[in-house]
């Protein structure tokens, strides 16, 4: 049983959504999800960062292990709606150029066909 909300949007995209404080605690969990959706064949999935209320390095670790899974399955890893503080922390740590972020879940794979 997943502690995220998650969706399935008409595309096709899934859309994770965790709430909280994103850190050690909280970020093995998010591993295993992003792991799973993909294992489940969904290649395309998004983020939804708006209920963060902090994100550390462990968080940061699980939504880059979430990337490299789902690049290494031919599809893609996107954030939407990230909270100020996680923004502040991609910049900083220049995650920002690694993963990519958009307004809204809906949004995020615009650029697809």
């Amino acid at each position: 049983m997943s502690n995220f909300d998650q969706r399935t949007l008409e595309s096709g995209v899934v859309v994770l959504k965790p709430s909280g404080r994103l850190n050690m605690v909280a970020a093995p969990a998010l591993r295993k999800e992003l792991h799973a959706v993909v294992e489940r064949g969904h290649k395309h999935v998004v983020v939804d960062l708006s209920g963060i209320d902090l994100i550390d390095s462990s968080g940061l670790g699980a939504l880059i292990s979430g990337l490299k899974v789902a690049r290494q399955a031919g599809g893609d890893l996107r954030l939407a709606a990230p909270t100020r503080q996680v923004v502040s922390v991609l910049e900083l740590t220049n995650l920002n150029r690694v993963l990519s972020t958009h307004a809204a879940p809906e949004s995020a794979f615009d650029d697809q066909p």
